[in-house]
């Protein structure tokens, strides 16, 4: 017997045929199709509904407020958060939101949209992947089991590092490993590409991304027993292309700020890897679920499609592919497993690899051959899809258990909104089945599609009972309802900087200093106790000072960091009396505190988790 997939010889179809199914399979099968996954499905999930949600904290609304500074100030070299250095991160991110918010304002749909594209950008990596080492059907498996991986998904639209990270990483390892694979390697297109898209890995995260590329290249190449060929790697001409943006951005930063150096590459990267100190402890096994997780829908329906192909003998993978996938996923997860400081969206570069293999795996299955020989097993490698479908539907269930949501009224106030996921998730169970029971094809395009339903369908209610407690829209609307616009308001042990991007406030932050304690303590003291008191300034300057907010001018464009910070020593200091201040805070306990130093403080808005004071009447 042949090896090779097309082999259909001695083959009888057991399928009991059907009309309607199979008119349904080939429409389905049509929609596997470039235009469909490489342009409007990603067109969808990652760029149309950006805007569904608000930004959550902390991490979107501070990737939000960064780049929104360096458009107000024109700094575009030193990072300000709440208008103090933050030096934890390169700032090509920053730069690339900067330039979307001059072009569609400053918005959750812009504030996404970077990571979107690089989304976006994956799928088309991946679908080269399938491409390069098997054929056009692999790539667009590929692309499309990428597309609605869950992983994918949730980095692919929220304002994080991620996601671009992830892109610039598996396009240098992808470039560096289609270099050596070139003739004599000689091409030197992938050799620049590879040191190219490490500068940018660089400069979206840090040493990360001149760490990954170039050990994973050097682990393929010893396993490979291509040891020798390990110093064409280097490259005068691609060193330049790293060094020069690279080396550029760290001596101006460094000159801006002297201790920039040490804070950035020992705190920053050795001892967060090293140490707890970022407080992100989780086991050694901690990735093993996160990327079972991340590949949703996908995983449950491995085990029938391994078995409709590996009944046949099929070879599916080449030994070059097979070496560079083991080392590339392989190096990344006990990188990240060793590590101290574990976040689920690490571990994002290995998903592409795994989703070019379950591609392939995928679109072997789809033959003839394979739907015939699955046909023939038992129906227990179907578990895994029923329960997987089950968890999927159930999760709807969760506002009615859970006292947090159970008090918010669904979605437009009809429940349909939550039933609308939940008939998605049912029907992944039955559609799959009936199509590779009955008809030709269209298996793998109606999980794809379903569940690129269920993904755009659950956004709508994630949003109506995440926003009140994960976000800082409530709180904003509040202020913009019940707070003066000369008032000042102050965060009290708490800190949400989605109320400074959304409202356009300095909003000093009172014994919650946290990720900005490193630039706050370069500021002067004065300074210091404005923006960041300590409790005993905070309820000093309330009772003695009505302090009168006001707010940067935006017509005067400041060319230096120095600028800056003038700037926005004008836009918090005590200037007039006779206005009232307001304190937002999280949690009874606090309101409780804050009224013990403010007797007459009054609540004027409350979501039952976030609460708005005015702390005390004007002085007469």
């Amino acid at each position: 017997m042949s090896n090779s997939i097309g082999d259909t010889s001695h083959h009888t179809d057991h399928r009991i045929q059907s009309p309607t199914a199979d008119l349904l399979g080939k429409w389905m099968a049509s929609l596997v199709s470039p235009f469909f996954v490489l342009f409007l499905i990603p067109l969808v999930l990652y760029v149309a509904v950006l805007p569904v949600m608000p930004l959550m904290e902390p991490d979107e609304a501070r990737y939000a407020l960064i780049p929104q500074y360096m458009n107000q100030v024109g700094d575009y070299i030193t990072p300000h958060l709440k208008g103090v250095p933050y030096l934890e991160k390169p700032p090509l991110a920053y730069w690339a939101t900067a330039l979307f918010f001059k072009a569609f304002g400053e918005n959750a749909f812009a504030a996404r949209l970077f990571a979107g594209l690089c989304a976006w950008g994956c799928i088309l990596l991946v679908y080269n992947m399938g491409f390069y080492f098997h054929d056009r059907k692999t790539g667009l498996y590929s692309a499309a089991v990428l597309s609605v991986s869950l992983l994918l998904f949730a980095l692919g639209r929220i304002n994080i590092l991620d996601m671009p990270l992830t892109l610039f990483l598996c396009l240098a390892i992808l470039c560096g490993f289609r270099f050596f694979q070139s003739p004599r390697m000689v091409d030197k297109k992938w050799l620049f590409g590879f040191y190219g898209s490490c500068g940018l890995a660089f400069l979206t995260k840090g040493v990360i991304g001149v760490v990954f590329p170039p050990a994973v290249i050097v682990l393929w190449l010893l396993w490979s027993r291509r040891w020798r060929d390990i110093l064409r790697i280097f490259s005068p001409g691609g060193i330049l292309l790293f060094a020069i943006p690279v080396g550029a951005w760290l001596f101006m930063v460094q000159r801006a700020n002297p201790d920039f150096l040490w804070f950035f590459f020992i705190h920053e990267h050795f001892l967060r890897y090293t140490t707890k100190v970022h407080e992100r402890v989780e086991p050694f096994w901690y990735y093993l679920p996160v990327v079972l997780l991340g590949i949703t829908p996908w995983w449950a329906y491995l085990t029938q499609a391994l078995m409709g192909v590996c009944r046949r003998g099929w070879r599916l993978f080449g030994k070059e592919e097979i070496c560079l996938f083991a080392v590339w996923t392989g190096f990344i997860f006990l990188f990240f497993s060793l590590s101290s400081s574990k976040l689920a969206s690490y571990i994002a570069p290995v998903i592409l690899p795994l989703a070019v293999l379950m591609g392939r795996i995928f679109a072997s299955y789809e033959d003839q051959d394979a739907y015939g020989e699955v046909n023939k097993t038992a129906s227990w490698p179907l578990a895994p899809a029923v329960v997987q479908s089950l968890a999927l539907g159930g999760l709807m269930l969760v506002p009615l258990f859970v006292p947090e949501y159970r008090k918010i009224t669904p979605p437009g106030g009809c429940w349909l909104w939550l039933g609308i996921p939940a008939i998605v998730a049912a029907a992944i169970i039955f559609i799959p089945e009936i199509l590779r029971k009955r008809a030709k094809t269209g298996w793998f395009a109606s999980i794809y599609v379903l569940f690129a339903i269920y993904l755009v369908s659950l956004l709508f209610p994630l949003s109506h009972y995440l926003t009140p407690g994960k976000s800082a829209l409530d709180v904003v609307r509040a202020i913009r309802a019940h707070v003066p616009s000369d008032a000042v308001v102050y965060q009290y042990r708490s800190t949400m900087y989605g109320i400074d991007f959304y409202t356009g406030r300095n909003t000093p932050i009172v014994e919650d200093m946290g990720e900005l304690r490193y630039g706050a303590e370069r500021i002067n003291p004065q300074e210091r106790e404005r923006r960041f008191p300590r409790e005993e300034e905070f309820v000093r300057t309330v009772k003695m000072t009505r302090v009168k907010a006001t707010t940067t001018d935006k017509a005067v464009v400041p060319e230096t960091a120095v600028i800056a910070e003038k700037a926005m020593q004008k836009a918090i200091s005590p200037a007039v009396t006779g206005v009232p201040s307001f304190a937002v805070t999280e949690g009874k306990g606090h309101v409780e505190t804050l009224r013990r130093s403010f007797p007459e403080a009054r609540i004027v808005w409350d979501n039952g988790k976030f609460y708005l004071l005015a702390l005390s009447q004007s002085l007469e």
